[in-house]
């Protein structure tokens, strides 16, 4: 017979009923990917929309990379469910009160926004390889053209407009994306700490420094890869645009904490006591000091410095990876460390992450590394380098 209470190693006894995790860590994983994708469509929109010409030689590969990414962020949610193939009665038969079934229909039509865009942008690529190739290759540019050959300058200026007004569209779509996330959790009541109006912009927000610093390293990664130059200008704009954002982030993270503590509402206490003790080195030292203000002053005493060349190079990469690791923690303290508070607040539970099975980490890695193996592949099929800008302002990898 199962005893009525359960004991938690932090504070008490808690009820059997609260001592399954719902999500785990796939869930952790699904807000980080869409993270990615809103991070970086935010950098290729910087370019499109905005003429900031120092992002033009990674605006095509960030565009790349959130097509990859959008494409498997519903992954860790089908491999969540019991029975996945049930996941389409969600768009079959929709109920629009939840956000949920919502999403299905936003994410289709944001997938499908990021095709058109990227065919746009390839276009050029696209028609040169379909008469340049042969064999297999050959016929699949062939079809990819869609029997539109003409790149003369008339037709390339038709294909920028599409790309401007397709970007102004995704730019809105982008950040709905991950903000829709942040909503599911911030409307959720029974949870304290999820329970925050403040929670949709915070997600977004880390989105954008999640999505630009991994573009950082990508970028880095490719040019010492292919053996290219480094645009230091190109690695500097994104640096700023981290900079700028991180800030932004810190400041809606530090009201939003302030915020459900100054409430007071039942359970704060335990919230308190869960951030000062299981959650302390997640919290505190990973998320906040290792993750978010190492890296911020890093970037800030660089920009002071004026740092050049590769020291600069170096200081914005080992910043980008402090950040995608800072935001990937977050996810991980709100999905899991949300759960691990005692839904009627008489104690804590422990989350045991599994090597195996359907919720193990191995599965959670491979999952993780899809999107950036069908990346190498779509770098292949479609380089999106700009090796032509001034070689003054490169360096050497």
């Amino acid at each position: 017979m199962e005893p009525l209470f359960h004991y938690s190693p932090y504070i008490g006894w808690v009820y059997p009923n609260e001592t399954v995790f719902e999500w785990s860590i796939l869930i952790a994983i699904y807000p980080y990917l869409t993270g990615l994708v809103a991070g970086a469509f935010t950098v290729s929109s910087l370019y499109q929309v905005f003429g900031f010409q120092r992002l033009k030689p990674v605006a095509h590969l960030a565009l790349l990379t959130s097509l990859c990414m959008m494409l498997f962020v519903p992954l860790p949610l089908l491999l969540h469910l019991g029975h996945p193939e049930r996941a389409f009665n969600n768009l079959l038969t929709p109920h629009l009160t939840s956000a949920m079934a919502v999403f299905g229909y936003f994410a289709s039509f944001y997938i499908l926004l990021l095709v058109l865009e990227s065919w746009f942008a390839f276009r050029p690529y696209i028609v040169e390889q379909a008469q340049k190739t042969s064999g297999v290759l050959r016929s699949f540019y062939r079809v990819l053209t869609l029997g539109s050959y003409d790149v003369s300058e008339k037709a390339l200026a038709y294909d920028r407009k599409w790309i401007f007004w397709l970007a102004v569209t995704g730019i809105p779509g982008a950040h709905g994306l991950h903000g829709y996330v942040g909503f599911v959790f911030g409307s959720l009541k029974s949870r304290e700490w999820w329970s925050s109006d403040l929670m949709p912009v915070v997600f977004l927000f880390s989105a954008i420094i999640s999505g630009v610093s991994l573009l950082v390293v990508l970028y880095v990664l490719s040019c010492k890869l292919r053996k290219t130059p480094i645009d230091v200008d190109c690695v500097k704009g994104m640096a700023y645009t981290v900079w700028a954002f991180i800030m932004v982030t810190l400041a809606l993270e530090g009201l939003m904490f302030a915020n459900i503590v100054y409430k007071g509402r039942e359970g704060v206490d335990m919230i308190i006591q869960h951030v000062t003790g299981a959650l302390l080195v997640p919290y505190w030292v990973l998320q906040f000091g290792i993750g978010a203000i190492t890296p911020l002053l890093l970037l800030t005493y660089m920009i002071w410095r004026g740092t050049k060349g590769k020291a600069l190079v170096v200081g914005v990469t080992v910043s980008a990876c402090l950040v995608l690791l800072s935001v990937f923690v977050m996810r991980w303290n709100v999905v899991i460390g949300g759960q691990e508070l005692s839904k009627t607040g008489k104690g804590l539970l422990y989350y045991h992450l599994t090597l195996f099975g359907q919720e193990g980490l191995l599965n959670a890695i491979l999952v993780m590394a899809i999107p950036f193996v069908v990346l190498l592949g779509a770098v292949r099929l479609f380089p999106p380098w700009d090796d032509h800008a001034n070689a003054s302002d490169r360096v050497s990898p």
